[in-house]
């Protein structure tokens, strides 16, 4: 799709020129990459490889490998970040990203009360002074990526 920026993204990934934050651990259906307008270190996101516009219409086989890589991210993050726990969220609505792609986002135990449930997504989108730096996103992107290689195999 020409119109989908999220599928331009996995191209920019699969060709070698994408960041280590865009650029964390591929499975055979699935990126991991952190988001980058976020004030929220460890706000992940599993990205479908192929262009599909819904859950349903995803395979038997890609739904098991996301479950799997959901589980284990997921893991990962509560290891890394200290979190409580780790929310999971899928919309593909974004202009420009009507692509299946899910958000794994940690719950730390100190967030603020207007930051938990949907209230997340005040730390989305947040002006480019206030978000997790290049750096930072680097080096849990190496951790990440160490940990999931050992995981998968």
């Amino acid at each position: 799709m020409t119109d989908c920026h999220t599928c331009e993204l996995v191209k920019r990934r699969h060709a070698g020129e994408a960041p280590l934050w865009d650029d964390i651990y591929h499975t055979h259906y699935w990126d991991v990459v952190h988001c980058n307008s976020t004030s929220l270190l460890g706000w992940l996101i599993l990205v479908q490889k192929r262009h599909i516009g819904a859950i349903e219409e995803m395979t038997e086989t890609e739904s098991i490998e996301l479950g799997k890589l959901i589980r284990l991210v997921s893991i990962v993050l509560k290891e890394l970040t200290g979190c409580l726990k780790t929310y999971v969220v899928q919309f593909a609505e974004a202009p420009g990203h009507n692509h299946v792609h899910f958000h794994i986002i940690p719950r730390m135990p100190n967030q603020l009360d207007e930051h938990r449930g949907s209230g997340i997504f005040k730390q989305l989108g947040v002006p480019e002074a206030d978000r997790v730096s290049e750096a930072a996103m680097n080096e849990l992107a190496e951790k990440v990526r160490a940990y999931l290689v050992d995981a998968f195999g």
